[in-house]
């Protein structure tokens, strides 16, 4: 196995990341402020501290936005930061300290994660403080519940300090004495749990990955600086994963469990370690919530987010607090926070979030659709359309890798797979219109994407100009026509933009001959139109992409025809077979 390549960053040099992205943090709002000579963020009102407790945090950097992310009005005064997952020094946290106290502050209260660099650190300036007639007073947070039997160092500090923060924040803005917000937060710790699971390392800039993880595995209960945590297994389910996560903080056998009752309040924050996109968060989310609520917990408030991160490590943590009223009052007081998300007071649980949609008026033909004579020929034209479609598939995808993102024969066939469903179970009506506007529907629904919206709109416009029964040939050519000017009008393509009305615009053209055509030669016409829609989907591989998302690729790498023109030609000829023969 070959060693692990230190990670690649977007910083300037790895000596000078965290000063800069201080600096970038500060100067982003206007109501921080960096201490000169340290790495000190604090509130630039600090006159609004007189008389009122001063909270001070912090720790190493790599975890954003904890911790000066959660520096303002209503939450701390004031976040020490260190080198990159390193405790920060004492004479930094003193200054601070000493900063707020010749603001006014009565006291300072310091809030702890329970690592011991930060315990010796933190508590090194405390004492100093002491010395300089400061009231100081240390919390230390340890709401960790990955080991079941922790060692003597105790449970270590996690995303759980930032809702402490919090609650301490809305105590100190109401003028709480010190003694008073110690004794309340730590109260509110004993009913605080939080574990984590990584789907991948992280790593300190200019290093190596902190630990290395097979593809598919996942770790349950790691720190948030990459130390090992309590079980190694494959990846699960978002409902398994945390389903798993809340048996391991609840169960009665760990000494660091969460004692969690049917009927308990609890607020809960998904924290993103640093790489998950939004969309997993949102399902973890979710998962979490309905967990909860199924073991008959009633979940007030819910955070998810990145809050107290581990660098670009892909993973989350789950945080549960228990919750009374007086602790969701002070949860939810405002805070000029720039990291803390000022949410709406409203319980998850127990809130109807599902709005009935609004019935738009469809125009149904009148009566029941029923067989005409060319029913039959137009059900074998739609069976042959989806079985080539269906045979398209990896064809069409493998054109669409070069362009798009390889999924345009696994469109049509869905589209030809709802299709084919439909026609087991229905009638295909005599009138073409009735057709058409069902199968505008169904394409809508079923294959989504741009394709299912321009297939849809022609279907649509298509659909008005075969109103009546059986129609001439020539009313269909009118309403092929009407439906492909309804793509240019909408898609914003033309002819020769490489895209499926380089095939469709051809064929077309071909197609209005049927105005003239006399009896019997109308398969002639179709055949010519088939054959101009196949030369005009080849000849898309000599074409610079101006619409859809080849566009955007150089024209150097299009060398093969667009998948979408070679999918029209395929319905085109698809059409032709089965009714050549419907006529043998």
């Amino acid at each position: 196995m070959q060693p692990l390549q230190p990670q690649k960053k977007l910083i300037n040099s790895v000596e000078d990341c965290v000063d800069e992205a201080l600096c970038g943090l500060v100067r982003a709002s206007g109501r921080l402020s960096l201490l000169k000579g340290h790495r000190v963020v604090l509130r630039s009102d600090l006159d609004q501290l007189r008389g009122k407790v001063a909270l001070v945090s912090g720790g190493g950097s790599g975890h954003e936005p904890a911790h000066g992310g959660y520096v303002g009005a209503g939450m701390l005064s004031a976040a020490v930061a260190g080198a990159v997952f390193a405790s920060p020094p004492p004479a930094s946290i003193l200054a601070a300290i000493l900063c707020l106290h010749n603001a006014g502050a009565s006291g300072v209260l310091l809030i702890v994660k329970n690592y011991t660099g930060d315990r010796l650190n933190f508590g090194l300036a405390a004492e100093q403080a002491r010395n300089c007639g400061v009231d100081v007073d240390m919390v230390v947070v340890a709401d960790d519940c990955a080991f079941t039997c922790p060692s003597k160092a105790g449970r270590r500090g996690l995303c759980g300090t930032v809702l402490i923060h919090k609650l301490a924040g809305a105590l100190a803005d109401q003028a709480c004495p010190l003694v008073e917000i110690v004794n309340r937060v730590t109260d509110v710790l004993q009913g605080i749990g939080t574990l984590g699971v990584s789907l991948s390392p992280c790593s300190v800039p200019g290093c190596r990955p902190s630990f290395q993880l097979s593809p598919g595995d996942m770790e349950l209960g790691l720190g948030i600086h990459g130390e090992p945590g309590v079980k190694r297994s494959k990846v699960a389910s978002a409902d398994e994963v945390v389903s798993t996560m809340i048996d391991h903080m609840t169960t009665s056998e760990s000494q660091s469990r969460l004692d969690l009752n049917k009927g308990d309040v609890v607020v809960v924050c998904v924290n993103n370690l640093g790489a998950l996109s939004r969309l997993e968060m949102a399902v973890v989310t979710r998962s979490a919530i309905v967990c909860l609520e199924n073991r008959g917990m009633l979940v007030a408030r819910v955070m998810s987010g990145s809050f107290m991160t581990s660098l670009e490590m892909a993973g989350m943590s789950l945080t549960l607090m228990k919750a009374s009223p007086d602790i969701l009052q002070l949860f939810d007081a405002k805070t000029g926070a720039p990291a803390w998300p000022n949410l709406n007071g409203v319980y998850a649980s127990g809130r109807n979030y599902i709005t009935e949609p609004t019935t738009v008026p469809v125009k149904v033909p009148e009566g029941t659709p029923v067989e005409g004579p060319y029913s039959p020929a137009m059900r074998k034209v739609l069976e042959r359309v989806c079985s080539t479609l269906m045979d398209c598939k990896e064809e069409l995808n493998a054109l669409d890798r070069a362009s798009g993102d390889g999924d345009c024969g696994s469109t049509h066939a869905q589209a030809a797979k709802a299709i084919q469903v439909w026609l087991q179970s229905h009638l295909v009506p005599g009138c073409p219109g009735q057709l058409l506007s069902t199968l505008a529907t169904l394409v809508q629904e079923k294959m989504g994407g741009s394709s299912g919206a321009l297939y849809s709109l022609f279907l649509t416009a298509a659909s008005r100009h075969l109103t009546e029964g059986p129609s001439h040939p020539a009313a269909w050519a009118g309403a092929m026509h009407a439906g492909m000017q309804a793509m240019r009008r909408y898609g914003g393509a033309d002819l020769g933009d490489r895209t499926m009305l380089d095939a469709l615009y051809p064929a077309v053209d071909e197609l209005t001959k049927l105005n003239a055509t006399p009896p019997g030669g109308e398969i002639a016409v179709l055949k010519a139109a088939a054959q101009r829609a196949a030369s005009g989907a080849e000849s898309t591989r000599d074409l610079t992409a101006k619409a859809g998302r080849a566009s955007y690729i150089a024209s150097e790498r299009l060398t093969l025809p667009d998948p979408g023109a070679k999918a029209v030609a395929a319905i085109l000829s698809a059409v032709l077979e089965a009714l050549e023969e419907q006529q043998g």
